[in-house]
């Protein structure tokens, strides 16, 4: 394992140097974009979902969701009676247009710096259950092509898959939680439009979390009216979601592929609710970051205020980053936040997950 992480790391740090020379935009695109068309044949089989290898956590085994702040342990996975579907973002570097799971290196960089450090979040209620998925290449988001469609349809179908997997697991009685980030929110957002909203699939749902994708206020009171945004720290089966930006960010081409002008949903981790009065970083229980050797929670660590649908952090402290994290966001901009949604906010996401965890399950004990 640590020859594949090792081989993982070069090969971002040559990316991510080389692209700082040259000019990142441009390069990375390059690098990361397929030179042929799609073709379903080359796709990589299939995850079984029978299978535990196909899975970056499950709750009754020691794994990447189990890590915790230092002081704030996770609860026995095995016993808790809330689940949490979590759906990764982003962890393949390469041109095949979709990723395999079954790909040593993928999966560790999946592990260590997508589940452990944001699944992690809900380990302090729940049993998290983590699908792996043959993620479609990153441009597809920030290229779009009919090849990309392609690419994110193959990568639905097993989060679809999975998502149903999951149920037949931990019984569908049970209250859960969804989780996901970036191109895991993408696949999400689908699965609450075509799976949950308006189906018995949906009823158990507590609330999805559904951070740094492009869930519209306008989206969901179409295709989902029944799974309104959240607006206060105690809803339950609705929707959360934000996009973590400097006030002075300026939108790179990532950022500008497939415009949308209907407003972003945009709910502030610090005082769950909607509008623009914001919360000062004193509001914040602490920012985490799993990713390095250091678990300290850090309080304070940073404001928030939605704005046009946009989380604007102003004031941040010091990010803990290993390398390999500084280059992506040197990638990513300078003011996009968008690599540490979770881990700016995380002790504030433990608590409300947690809370809602305790009201839902309240809901369903008999009076």
């Amino acid at each position: 394992m640590k020859r594949h992480w090792l081989r993982w790391v070069v090969v971002t740090l040559a990316m991510g140097a080389v692209a700082l020379m040259l000019g990142l935009g441009p390069l990375v695109e390059r690098v990361m974009t397929p030179s042929t068309p799609f073709d379903e044949r080359l796709t990589p089989p299939p995850p079984d979902y029978d299978d535990p290898g196909s899975w970056s956590a499950l709750p009754d085994r020691e794994d990447a969701a189990d890590a915790a702040p230092d002081g704030h342990p996770g609860v026995d996975q095995r016993s808790a009676k809330v689940d949490v579907f979590y759906v990764h973002p982003t962890s393949a570097v390469g041109s095949a247009w979709n990723a395999s799971t079954t790909d040593a290196t993928i999966n560790d960089g999946t592990d260590r710096l997508s589940t452990g450090i944001q699944a992690t979040a809900f380990n302090g209620c729940c049993a998290i259950y983590a699908p792996r998925y043959r993620q479609a290449n990153g441009s597809a988001f920030f290229r779009p092509s009919p090849d990309g469609d392609r690419a994110m349809a193959v990568a639905y179908g097993d989060v679809k898959r999975a998502f149903e997997s999951f149920q037949r697991r931990r019984g569908a009685d049970r209250p859960f939680i969804l989780a996901s980030h970036s191109q895991g929110t993408v696949m999400l957002e689908r699965l609450l439009f075509e799976e949950l909203s308006g189906k018995p699939a949906g009823a158990g749902l507590v609330a999805a979390y559904l951070a740094g994708g492009r869930v519209t206020v306008a989206g969901l009171a179409e295709r989902a009216p029944d799974l309104p945004p959240c607006q206060r720290a105690d809803d339950l089966r609705c929707v959360i979601a934000w996009n973590a930006r400097s006030p002075d960010f300026v939108p790179t081409t990532f950022e500008l592929a497939r415009p949308d002008p209907r407003t972003r949903l945009c709910t502030n981790p610090l005082t769950w609710r909607l509008d623009g009065e914001g919360a000062p970083a004193s509001a914040n229980l602490g920012g985490v970051f799993l990713e390095t050797n250091d678990h300290a929670v850090r309080p304070e660590f940073a404001d928030a205020r939605c704005v046009d649908g946009v989380l604007q952090v102003s004031q941040v402290k010091p990010r803990p980053r290993d390398v390999v994290s500084r280059v992506l966001d040197h990638l990513m901009g300078s003011g996009n936040y968008h690599p540490v949604e979770y881990q700016l906010f995380f002790m504030n996401l433990r608590e409300n997950a947690n809370l809602r965890a305790t009201l839902a399950l309240a809901e369903q004990s008999p009076r």
